[in-house]
């Protein structure tokens, strides 16, 4: 089964300094056919203004994978973690038992807005120990994978969830990728168009979502970068 979800059709909160458009159902915005896709249940694109973002907030037993599309994106948290997100690079955060962090567009000299994506796990037990990793993967281009809780898929960033991983696919105009044969595929257009085996065109801020088995080919139309959960649906 495919459901494709159109980029107008999404969630979108609109402040001062944000704009963020949500995959799924969160803060004021509930659709309760729309809460989650598996062990995925946050996926926000945002957009932060120069000199503002996200002051300090908890969070407990979630997994916070962050990717930056464009601009700069300065972490800091409660476990004395401080650093800068860029393209390219992959942060996870383990809330565990709980842990104060704020995500800011306030990295010296900035002067432009910053866009990433956002996504929130359920994990495989309650209290953790809070934890953080972030990983450079450089411009590679193909399917490249990210984070990963999979037996067998090793990547340098792991998350608490088992059965799932995030893949980035980074396409020129014809290239093309299979992707993994998994239960559930969670297949958004963070920037560019491409063609999905049994979904048609996608635009930027589309989604697909399968359900079953076999693993779609997925072509770039432009230039395009493809973010890509593979999903046990166990959850």
């Amino acid at each position: 089964m495919i459901e494709v979800r159109r980029a107008a059709d999404r969630f979108t909160t609109r402040t001062d300094w944000l704009t963020s458009r949500h995959s799924f159902s969160f803060g004021p915005h509930y659709d309760p056919a729309n809460v989650a896709f598996a062990e995925l249940v946050v996926h926000n694109d945002d957009v932060v203004a120069p000199g503002a973002g996200y002051d300090t907030h908890p969070h407990a037993d979630t997994e916070i994978v962050t990717w930056v599309l464009e601009g700069s994106l300065v972490h800091q948290d409660s476990n004395g973690v401080a650093g800068v997100l860029r393209p390219g690079q992959v942060q996870r955060m383990t809330a565990g038992r709980g842990v104060l962090h704020s995500e800011r567009n306030d990295e010296p000299g900035a002067v432009t807005p910053t866009r990433f994506v956002q996504m929130w796990l359920r994990p495989d037990e309650p209290g953790l120990d809070p934890s953080y990793q972030q990983q450079d993967v450089g411009s590679t281009t193909g399917l490249v994978p990210l984070v990963s809780g999979i037996d067998g898929l090793d990547v340098a960033v792991r998350i608490h969830t088992a059965g799932a991983a995030l893949h980035v696919a980074r396409l020129a105009p014809g290239e093309s990728v299979a992707l993994p044969d998994a239960p559930r595929l969670h297949v958004f257009v963070a920037r560019g168009a491409v063609d999905l085996e049994g979904a048609g065109r996608l635009d930027a801020g589309d989604v697909a979502r399968f359900t079953g088995d076999g693993g779609p080919t997925l072509i770039g139309l432009v230039p395009a970068e493809v973010l890509i959960w593979q999903l046990s649906g166990q959850h």
